[in-house]
């Protein structure tokens, strides 16, 4: 009996043992899983701060990438960069007296409209429909300015231009023999004006203005340096673009030859001339040249005067407006 209960009590104690075994056998697998899940919420925040950088970078990557994709719009591709450069600044260009594409300008060609300026591509020029057309325009003083296709899209804000845009201006201009012809009926010594170098519309619908009011018989525009017949031309002129014949020549220096042909007295308003104009008595028809404010008559176009003509100045001030000069000069020789 004393034997049985020996082993049963040793039974006990052994079962005791494994029990507290396993359960500090389990307890130390917790504590393991809980460092482990430590290790797990601590590498996985960093994960998730990696993450959430790369997706920043992401994020940048494709903001730099999407400027530079193209985006589809009206069936159309365009790329963010193109639109930028062709965007509408804040103050638009003001297009009212502008023609572009390749129909409109054509028709507008044969209707024979007044036209300041006229940019094509050297496909346009040459073709067969406009060679012939931009060839009489141009022995008739019209500007026109062969330029790539970009400068012509850069011109007209990204329009469909076709590769040709021309500028109408606001009154139509005569050949030289004409307004000759027309000068000698209207008076017996006729004065004309002829503009040097002056690129400012302002300046010229000032003088315009001026020559009109003091029965100038006509003005002669060189082609190239000089503002073009535009509406800012027209409305400083404040009506008297109506009244006043224009001629646009290609070469101002010939011009005035032809001019000398015909019995005119070639006149320069110069700062540095001899005579004052107060003491001009010459009764024949007479050019009077006006050069720019800054620059004057330029040194070729001295050489084909007969006379440079000051106006004196008793002031402190070095030089008049182009517009004033041509004023108090048009005064002067129409009052004797």
């Amino acid at each position: 009996m004393k034997n049985s209960s020996k082993n049963n009590y040793s039974q006990k104690n052994r079962k005791q043992n494994e029990k507290n075994s396993n359960s500090n056998f389990f307890n130390k697998n917790n504590k393991h899983s809980k460092n482990n899940n430590r290790f797990l919420i601590n590498s996985s925040e960093k994960k998730g701060s990696s993450n959430l950088t790369e997706n920043r970078l992401s994020k940048r990557n494709f903001s730099t990438s999407n400027r530079r994709k193209p985006f589809i719009k009206s069936n159309l591709v365009f790329s963010q960069k193109d639109s930028d450069i062709y965007q509408e600044p804040p103050n638009k260009k003001n297009f009212d007296d502008w023609i572009w594409g390749k129909h409109s300008v054509f028709e507008a060609l044969n209707n024979e409209r007044a036209i300041n300026r006229i940019w094509c591509t050297a496909e346009i020029f040459s073709s067969e429909k406009f060679y012939i057309l931009l060839k009489e325009l141009k022995s008739k003083g019209v500007l026109i300015e062969e330029v790539s296709w970009n400068r012509l899209s850069q011109l007209t804000f990204g329009a469909s231009h076709q590769g040709v845009a021309l500028q109408l201006a606001c009154s139509k201009t005569i050949s030289l023999e004409k307004l000759i012809d027309l000068s000698k009926k209207k008076s017996v010594n006729p004065i004309i004006l002829a503009l040097d170098g002056i690129t400012d519309p302002h300046n010229v619908g000032a003088i315009i203005r001026s020559a009109e009011a003091f029965d100038c018989k006509g003005i002669i525009i060189p082609q190239r340096r000089s503002a073009g017949l535009t509406g800012t031309v027209a409305k400083v002129a404040a009506g008297a673009l109506e009244h006043l014949p224009v001629s646009r020549v290609v070469n101002l220096n010939r011009s005035l030859e032809e001019l000398k042909k015909n019995g005119f007295l070639v006149i320069g308003l110069s700062g540095d001339g001899q005579l004052s104009i107060s003491n001009f008595n010459e009764k024949t028809p007479i050019v009077v040249i006006v050069g720019s404010e800054d620059k004057g008559i330029s040194l070729l176009t001295q050489k084909k005067c007969d006379f440079l003509l000051k106006i004196p100045l008793k002031g402190k001030t070095s030089s008049l407006n182009a517009s004033v000069a041509a004023a108090i000069s048009l005064f002067h020789l129409t009052s004797k």
